[in-house]
């Protein structure tokens, strides 16, 4: 078979009960048919196409040259996060409490209250993680836990004096707003029991035993990393705020600050046309979008790590004992420079992720961290009505580009109107909270099916391997 044509064909990883959908699976196809790919682009479960977005999730594509922010989402840096708590499991009293307060430090629709300066808003670009762990009190070590320790650097790109040079003032300023956000739709705060634990040496590592209460939660990357993501081109995903910025922004760091009218030129095609292009890596607009993407990184790591100290606060004031640790912290959107399996030594790629989280081994993990025991941990969610993983990277991942998806909700969604899942015989529920002041509805759960169909195929193609499963018992979305 022609060489090129193996690269453009997508490693798909399925199986018979959850069949990647052909016509996705095109759609795929025709994104990447003029791609500079450095491996074939992974398919992973849960792959689906939501209307909003450039291309299907779970979805990991590697490029040689360009850097193609169409391949991931608009705002990088969503991601998801575990906690392991010390407290016995709440009643339903506390459970109530716990969930009001959470909704009074973070309430929806979110107010316009301005979290941060602009000056802390630039140290969260520039230092990410380490930044919120001494803005909110987070302890240090706990970052080890936190993907590329929460902190890309900005330095091989330009540096910090650049960012703040170029990058337009009104941009931190919108960026104070909404900082540590959690909100409702898909993204969700969740306490969980640990139900049954498979790798007993992995899991003691992580932290995590059978009968323990965790938090598991999903968050954006906050403000800033939207900003970034739409200074780069239109997308599909460009609500009327954020059109009202970039009537601003974008003229201010494109046009004000080109050097000559050739670059003027350039950036006019580029960025403010019907698209959003691929750019040359190694073209000086190429280091500017990476110093766009590290800032971007870094601020939404530094969101979620405030999050989990709010979190977590509130966890031990209503729940008792000094609260918990971080067992991972882990973005499933996002752009990385790193090393492709089979690829030259010392030669990097451009790996885009979509909806698909990073699964490192442990030899790539870094010295003296769990992760370099353990291999990097994976959270594999299914809904509020069925269990959730926790797992780690597997032997093979390499044959994913190092890449798990990030949930199964879609799958598990498709197997209840299917009729593969039904109610779990153990009748379990899901006391689930909303952002208004409504009661709690009581949510019966699916078997676990779906999630498992999902697991299964992570696990039989070698990519994690799982350490625990976790049995949601309230959650806010």
């Amino acid at each position: 078979m022609d060489v090129t044509l193996m690269t453009r064909s997508p490693r798909v990883f399925d199986g018979p009960r959850l069949p990647a959908d052909p016509a996705v699976l095109a759609e795929l196809s025709a994104r990447v048919s003029d791609v500079d790919l450095a491996a074939p682009p992974v398919v992973l479960p849960d792959f689906h196409h939501k209307s909003n977005m450039e291309l299907p999730s779970s979805v990991a594509v590697a490029t040689i040259g360009t850097i193609r922010p169409t391949l991931t989402s608009a705002s990088v840096n969503c991601g998801m996060a575990l906690l392991a708590l010390t407290c016995e499991r709440p009643d339903p009293a506390g459970v109530v409490e716990f969930y009001r307060r959470v909704r009074e430090r973070y309430p929806y629709p979110a107010r316009n209250l301005r979290e941060l300066s602009a000056g802390e808003v630039r140290r969260a670009a520039v230092d990410g993680s380490r930044f919120a762990a001494e803005r909110f009190d987070v302890d240090a070590g706990e970052l080890s836990r936190v993907e590329e320790f929460g902190r890309l650097d900005l330095d091989r790109y330009g540096g910090a004096a650049r960012l703040a040079r170029e990058l337009p003032s009104l941009a931190f300023q919108l960026a104070r707003l909404r900082f540590g956000t959690v909100g409702p739709s898909n993204h969700f705060i969740e306490l969980q029991t640990v139900e049954e634990v498979f790798d007993p040496d992995a899991a003691a590592l992580l932290g995590v035993r059978e009968g323990q209460v965790t938090l598991q939660y999903h968050a954006g990357g906050g403000v800033l990393t939207g900003e970034i993501g739409a200074l780069f081109g239109r997308r599909r995903h460009y609500p009327r705020q954020l059109r009202m910025a970039m009537a601003v922004q974008k003229p201010l760091y494109h046009l004000a600050t080109a050097r000559s009218y050739a670059q003027l030129r350039e950036r006019l095609s580029l960025y403010f046309g019907a698209g959003c292009p691929p750019v040359a890596r190694d073209s000086a607009e190429g280091q500017r979008l990476m110093l766009a993407n590290a800032a971007a990184m870094n601020y939404g790591f530094a969101f979620r790590t405030a999050t989990y100290a709010a979190l977590n606060r509130i966890a031990a004031q209503v729940f008792g004992g000094p609260g918990g640790r971080l067992v991972v912290d882990s973005p499933h959107n996002s752009i990385y420079e790193e090393a492709v399996p089979g690829g030259q030594p010392g030669e990097t790629a451009v790996v885009h992720r979509h909806n698909a989280c990073r699964a490192y081994p442990a030899s790539l993990a870094a010295p003296g961290t769990v992760f370099a025991t353990t291999g990097q941990a994976v959270l594999l969610p299914g809904t509020c009505r069925t269990s959730s993983y926790l797992a780690v990277a597997g032997p093979r991942s390499g044959a994913s580009l190092h890449s798990a998806c990030h949930g199964a909700g879609t799958l598990v969604a498709d197997f209840a109107e299917r009729g593969i899942s039904t109610g779990h015989p153990a009748r379990h529920q899901t006391l689930r909270f909303r952002y208004d002041d409504a009661a709690p509805l009581e949510v019966g759960h699916l078997d676990d099916n779906g999630v498992d169909a999902a697991l299964s195929v992570l696990v039989d193609n070698g990519l994690v391997r799982p350490v625990a499963r976790l049995r949601p018992f309230a959650v806010l979305n």
